[in-house]
């Protein structure tokens, strides 16, 4: 039995040892860890374990019958991070250039059918060339079970991506129908096509960090949620996000216990948001106010920059908030912000994480290139997202409520359990300069004085429809409150929705404007 035993340890060890020192040497030089010291950083202390270690390919064709590939070039398991059961799969470039191939994709598809089947999250430390060429089409089958379950478990537990190197072709469609994806700056690549196969279809010379670096994902194409410079800081942000979410579909977000000061009298609001309409602030800095412990975690900070979306806690409770951002585009709505914040409703939604909603918006952004890429169905998304959600769904209006961006904004209509509005708010079909124009046209042109008269319009109309008063008395806001007293607000109406249930009609699904 011990030489049994001591056989069994050897395997093990040449497993661990990937594709050998050397290899491993190569891969740190790139200044890229290698999977399994991903997995110590990322799971809590000897909590990793591995299954399936000794899977071997199938393949015959090209003389990969003759060679080995340890663990078939990824190492899967489970863990905990901070006492919560995890699944992951760590791609392992020291063997095959962390290649997919059938046995390989077989691994990663057991450990996501026992995510699901178990109620807790995967993560995958993405690290691989694409396909197996040298096992053909068993290996793009692989790849079409893995982007199956990614489908069919989106919304049942979290899926979190995470690119540490170069990924091409099928390995981004994975990460793409996720949850999350995480990069890291100057290491981590994504494409369909490579930058050669581009240049000798298209012409089009480009590096491989300008065509699918972090940068570009984090703020050009919107694929990325999160970025660090380092490996080591992208695996703690995922750690950290994970405190925010719930194990499952079933369960409810973990509660941390809330011990600083109550904070519900926050008098420093009032100087970090101007009363007039026109002047810019940093909705960030209001959001920090109202979160436990000025803990907010931003949810693609860098794209979109004109909505901001993220998580946070008051009074312990995990919380997705939505907020219009003054500084950029004045706040107004456009295609990419629209996909954004669609996409984090749903991903609350799906998951019981309850939605606030900061509303100081103009309206939808417009011109041309707005109208002719679509704004109109993107915009719609933010609608469908809205109604169809049935988390706990709260909105506070702080400075301007236009048109149909205010009905957008989780307005009463389209759901809304609660809406507050600051005393300064402006709810109305447009702002009063553009409406007082209209409106009055014909007064102001014939008056003997038409700006002076033009101004007087507009203050008639500000006093008349520019106020959280009207909307109140129609019973669109549930309330106007002191701005002070915003976070006690939230926290007497998050507790007062703890246990909302609210059904929908039955259906297969909806068809949201895609």
């Amino acid at each position: 039995m011990y030489q049994k035993i001591d056989e069994m340890y050897e395997r093990k060890r040449k497993v661990e040892l990937g594709g050998g020192d050397n290899r491993i040497d190569a891969q740190h030089k790139r200044g890229k860890l290698t999977a399994r010291e991903r997995l110590d950083i990322l799971l809590d202390r000897h909590s990793f374990v591995e299954l399936q270690p000794f899977v071997k390919h199938r393949a015959t064709n090209f003389g990969m019958d003759k060679l080995e590939a340890p663990g078939e070039g990824v190492v899967t398991g489970y863990g905990t991070i901070n006492g919560r059961l995890v699944y992951v799969f760590a791609q392992d470039f020291t063997v095959f250039g962390g290649a997919l191939g059938e046995m390989h994709a077989k691994k990663i598809t057991n450990i996501m059918d026992l995510a699901a089947k178990n109620g807790a999250p995967v993560i995958g430390l993405n690290d691989s060339g694409g396909a197996r060429i040298q096992e053909g089409v068993v290996s793009l089958d692989g790849y079409g079970h893995i982007f199956y379950r990614n489908a069919i478990y989106s919304g049942v537990v979290p899926q979190i991506s995470v690119i540490l190197g170069p990924c091409a072709g099928g390995a981004v469609y994975s990460p793409a129908i996720t949850d999350f994806v995480f990069m890291v700056e100057k290491t981590s690549q994504m494409f369909i096509t490579g930058p050669k196969v581009i240049e000798t279809v298209t012409g089009e010379k480009i590096s491989s960090e300008d065509l699918g670096g972090a940068g570009v994902h984090s703020s050009v194409s919107g694929v990325a949620h999160f970025t660090a410079p380092r490996e080591e800081e992208v695996l703690d942000e995922v750690r950290r996000l994970l405190g925010f979410l719930p194990q499952s579909h079933k369960e409810e977000t973990p509660r941390v216990p809330y011990h600083g000061e109550p904070g519900d009298w926050l008098e420093d609001i009032l100087d970090a948001v101007p009363t007039a309409a026109t002047k810019v602030y940093d909705v960030k800095k209001v959001l920090q106010m109202i979160v436990d412990h000025y803990d907010f975690l931003e949810v693609q900070p860098n794209f979109a920059r004109n909505i901001v979306v993220g998580f946070g806690r008051i009074d312990g409770q995990s919380v997705g908030f939505i907020a219009n951002q003054p500084k950029v585009m004045a706040g107004g709505l456009d295609i990419d912000s629209s996909d954004k914040l669609a996409r984090f409703i749903r991903t609350c939604d799906a998951f019981n994480i309850p939605l606030v909603t900061f509303v100081d918006v103009t309206g939808f952004f417009p011109g041309i290139n707005q109208e002719h890429g679509g704004i109109i169905r993107h915009g719609a998304k933010i609608l469908y997202a809205y109604s169809e959600a049935t988390v706990p769904k709260i909105t506070v209006i702080t400075r301007k409520a236009y048109g149909g961006a205010y009905v957008a904004l989780n307005s009463k209509a389209i759901g809304a359990d609660v809406v507050y509005a600051w005393p300064n708010a402006e709810i109305a079909v447009m702002g009063p300069e553009g409406a007082a124009q209209i409106i009055f046209a014909k007064e102001i042109e014939q008056s003997d004085d038409p700006a002076a008269t033009r101004q007087a319009k507009i203050a008639e109309y500000r006093s008349a429809f520019a106020n959280p008063y009207v909307a109140a008395e129609n019973g669109m806001v549930d309330d106007v409150i002191d701005p002070r007293e915003t976070r006690k607000y939230l926290k007497s109406s998050l507790a007062m929705l703890k246990n909302k249930e609210e059904h929908r009609p039955r259906k297969k699904h909806g068809n949201i404007p895609l």
